[in-house]
């Protein structure tokens, strides 16, 4: 960041109040009568409601349009392990994005606590105030056992969007690029730099939607993942393959498509030189890509590329699934956030790429046209018709598969 944005970053924090969430009443309470309704005696009616049947605290609280953005702190962003407290902002971030994109309200939670089964229990215990929880930057391999556990304890959604988010997003954008460049999920090699909670999330929905794990090479900090290596955790080790490659440059020749989640500059013009004709590259690394976008064109001119980042065409940007996932969730009382789900909004987001982009959308961006195309295959984050489209999407996944709790309710939100 340049030194004037740091200090604009600051003053956004700062000022006129510090933070970027407040609680404000939904309730009157001017009169006398008004807080004898909202307090005591009035409170104890709903108290004694929810006592008896415990779905009317969604009728009488703000639990159906809460949730809970918890983390410990020890992946936030790419600065890696700053602790509890130094990950407010982010998670205050996230909460302001659940309520821009979903109008769903969030209560930041920063956990100290690096012990993984200490994590889970007080997220447990804490889970009855919320309505669905997204965990948030919480490192590799212990977010993969504390989202799993935490679904099997709870019986509301839990989504680790690190995880999950970035994954139907790439995913979406992915089955995009392959039908301009004319390939097939099941034809094409996959390489993903980056084995964390991105990677691994990503590789297994692509798996999901067709790519075959044979062809599909996962490389961490010691190189491609292969059955010979005895360092590898069991995540990684799902992803090990007979192979004579070792390193991401012998990993991407003849490669269709690269998928990066990793870190700066890790991916040379040779590297990209060797890949198969009309390649792929998504290099997700912020705020510098694994390669810039202007130094890969120099090097092909038949490549689709996205990266992270806005100031570029096609960004990656988690925001583009997770608030109207949880909005989808949310609105039928979803017990948990299933495949069957994460799958309808990657093809939701795909298709809403393939449709004609509205004035509104085209006068946001200060741009004449935006068709699907190399340099769209992704929606654009302020399209008013995602909230519409992906919720409904995820909502009538959810009821289809019977993890809803209710059924037949509105679930577009204009």
């Amino acid at each position: 960041m340049s030194e004037e944005l740091k200090k604009a970053a600051l003053k956004y924090h700062a000022f006129p109040t510090p933070g970027k969430i407040s609680v404000i009443p939904s309730k009157p309470t001017a009169t006398q009568y008004d807080l004898s309704l909202c307090y005591t005696p009035g409170v104890a009616e709903p108290v004694r409601q929810i006592e008896k049947n415990p779905l009317d605290a969604y009728l009488y609280t703000s639990k159906g349009n809460l949730v809970g953005v918890i983390t410990n702190g020890t992946a936030v962003l790419g600065l890696g392990n700053t602790g509890a407290l130094s990950s407010k902002p982010v998670m205050e971030g996230k909460g302001v994005l659940f309520k821009r994109f979903a109008d769903i309200d969030v209560f930041d939670i920063e956990v100290d606590c690096e012990d993984t089964q200490a994590f889970i229990d007080t997220v447990a215990r804490i889970a009855p105030t919320f309505g669905g929880i997204n965990l948030e930057d919480i490192k590799a391999p212990e977010c993969f056992i504390i989202e799993r556990e935490l679904q099997n304890q709870l019986s509301i959604p839990v989504f680790h969007d690190d995880q999950h988010g970035t994954a139907i997003v790439v995913a979406a954008g992915l089955l995009n690029a392959l039908a301009l460049q004319n390939k097939k999920m099941a034809d094409v090699s996959i390489v993903c730099a980056g084995a964390g909670a991105a990677g691994i999330a990503t590789m297994q929905l692509l798996i999901k939607l067709g790519a075959v794990r044979e062809n599909c090479m996962l490389i961490d900090r010691g190189g491609v993942i292969h059955h010979g290596r005895d360092d590898l955790n069991s995540y990684k080790q799902s992803f090990a393959i007979k192979t004579a490659r070792r390193t991401l440059t012998d990993a991407l020749e003849g490669a269709d498509v690269f998928i990066g989640v990793s870190g700066p500059d890790i991916m040379t013009p040779h590297m990209l030189s060797v890949m198969a004709d009309n390649p792929i590259v998504f290099a997700l690394s912020n705020p510098t890509p694994e390669i810039m976008p202007d130094v890969a064109f120099k090097v092909r001119n038949d490549l689709i590329m996205a990266t992270g980042r806005s100031d570029f065409p096609n960004q990656v940007n988690n925001a583009l699934c997770f608030p109207y996932i949880f909005r989808g969730a949310l609105d039928v009382r979803a017990r948990s956030i299933n495949e069957a789900m994460q799958l309808a909004a990657v093809h939701a987001l795909k298709d809403l790429a393939r449709e004609p982009v509205g004035k509104e959308v085209l006068e946001a961006y200060q741009v004449k046209s935006l068709e699907f195309g190399p340099e769209y295959i992704l929606p654009k984050l302020l399209d008013p018709r995602l909230r519409a489209k992906v919720s409904s999407a995820v909502a009538e996944a959810a009821i289809k598969t019977g993890v809803a709790q209710v059924e037949g309710i509105t679930v577009c939100h204009d």
